[in-house]
């Protein structure tokens, strides 16, 4: 059974519950003084803890995608996967499709009418970063009239470390992109969702390390080539943005400032604005300043030239510990005079799934009429 499956959670309630039961149970029996009673007690009330403490786990990760599987969560998730290119051409191919996912709405086995989420492997060509993704089609990409039209299209980046289908289930970014633009708010457009931990369990921060792996290059670089070469996407820079919660919305971010030429809009739900240096990321920069100043957004905008690029980011002011930061970067971004800055700031609201999921519809409108599909 599988770490996010249900059956995994009902089984620690139920021997969360027996334990309980049973402490309250044998109480009276072990309540005598001997080593074997104090061992008894220290016993049940040990146990009762763990299972509780469990239960308590098993759902903070169902309702925030921490960990996918049991290999993930201990970090025996590495291997890499081959990749055969599906197109009739030779093997080696930088992407393949390894399976679908049907929209849960009507019409939901019918690409045509609700769309299609594709399951992909994708390896970088000049970086060999190997990386899973899910690709969400819109329905007009099956459609006869549209077949020679190009989308769109926005990566969509989790936390960390983040499961990629919690972007399918907890935060429904294909559900609202299919209801915003049936409803006419936003442009169809294709959303390549990902983990932007790619050398898993590392949170490489999205930064090219020395010595590899060079994660800001795969997402700049690789990963539109890939995508490029399988799906009609628009080629021309206004064509894609990016956007992501917590570590993702920091990558998103540094992604189109460093690489306007690729990224015209970027989106940072609850971003932070530098790279942290702690037990999951390692040494990152290497002692070389240089590096470590680039990853620091805010002095990227008062140092480097201006990109011409659109930014929204957004905050609580009850909540987010981002908030001071937050105003901070709007105004440095404001004084360039050349980037565009938008905000999202809500009265209240946590670090968590519920508020990003307010703030999505609003995010992805924006990032639509910042994006074009030729």
């Amino acid at each position: 059974m599988g770490l996010t499956s249900n059956k995994v959670l009902v089984l620690a309630v139920l021997l969360a519950v027996l334990l309980f039961a049973g402490t309250v149970w044998l109480w009276p029996h072990l309540a005598r003084r001997t080593w074997q009673a104090v061992s008894g007690r220290v016993g049940m009330l040990l146990a009762t803890q763990v299972a509780l403490f469990a239960c308590a786990g098993l759902v903070a990760n169902q309702s925030f995608g921490f960990y996918a599987s049991w290999a993930d969560l201990l970090g025996e998730e590495t291997d890499q996967g081959v990749v055969v290119d599906n197109n009739g051409g030779s093997t080696g191919g930088p992407l393949q499709v390894v399976g679908t996912q049907q929209m849960s709405l009507s019409g939901g086995g019918r690409p045509q009418l609700s769309g299609q989420i594709q399951k992909v492997d994708i390896v970088g060509r000049t970086t060999h970063i190997a990386s899973p993704a899910s690709v969400y089609l819109p329905p007009e990409y099956f459609q006869p009239q549209y077949r020679n039209r190009t989308f769109p299209a926005a990566v969509v980046l989790t936390g960390y470390p983040g499961t990629t289908q919690a972007l399918v289930s907890k935060l429904k970014y294909p559900e609202t992109a299919q209801n915003l633009a049936k409803d006419g708010r936003m442009q169809p457009m294709i959303l390549v969702m990902l983990r932007p931990t790619v050398a898993p369990p590392r949170d490489t921060e999205c930064v090219d390390i020395p010595g590899g792996p060079h994660t800001e290059s795969f997402f700049a670089r690789d990963l539109p080539d890939a995508l490029l070469a399988h799906y009609r996407i628009g080629r021309k820079p206004g064509s894609w943005g990016i956007i992501g919660d917590s570590t993702g919305g920091y990558c998103a971010l540094k992604l189109a400032v460093h690489h306007p030429e690729v990224y015209a809009a970027g989106v940072g739900l609850s971003p932070y604005y530098k790279a942290p240096i702690d037990p999951t990321t390692g040494d990152l920069f290497h002692r070389n300043k240089a590096l470590q100043n680039r990853a620091d957004l805010a002095w990227s905008i008062r140092h480097l030239p201006a990109p011409n690029t659109s930014l929204l980011v957004t905050s609580s002011r009850l909540g987010e510990t981002n908030y001071k930061a937050t105003l901070a970067f709007i105004n440095a971004v404001r004084a360039t005079n050349k980037t565009r800055i938008a905000s999202i700031i809500l009265a209240s609201g946590g670090h968590n799934f519920n508020t990003w999921r307010r703030e999505i519809p609003g995010a992805l409108q924006w990032m639509s009429g910042r994006l074009s599909d030729l």
